[in-house]
């Protein structure tokens, strides 16, 4: 078992992301997961991604606050315990319209290619 304590998560940067702060849970540097990695990330009001595809697939569940997802045909808001997922090279952009800070959990495939 390999166990990841909050306070001990590791910051990352992520390309595209603004006014973000993502923590690796587990998988990449945080475990030796080899199939998937999950990431929690803070969203403060206005942050955002790109609207960017990749080769993975992803899952996102928002922990607390609203997170408008979209993939350039769609557009989403999700809330405390909504999710979605994105097929691979679905693109998608994430981005926090509201006034209050917002957190998401992230489950994504794990390839030579992510991030």
């Amino acid at each position: 078992m390999q166990v990841t304590r909050i306070d001990s998560a590791q910051q990352y940067e992520a390309p595209e992301h603004d006014a973000m702060a993502c923590l690796r849970l587990q998988g990449k540097e945080a475990t030796s997961t080899h199939s998937m990695w999950v990431g929690l990330s803070h969203l403060l009001p206005g942050g955002h991604t790109s609207l960017k595809a990749s080769p993975q697939e992803k899952i996102y569940v928002v922990i607390s606050g609203q997170v408008t997802i979209t993939n350039g045909n769609e557009v989403v808001t999700l809330g405390p315990l909504d999710s979605c997922v994105l097929s691979p090279n679905e693109p998608r952009a994430l981005e926090n319209r509201t006034n209050q800070p917002a957190t998401i959990l992230l489950a994504m495939e794990e390839t030579a290619q992510s991030l």
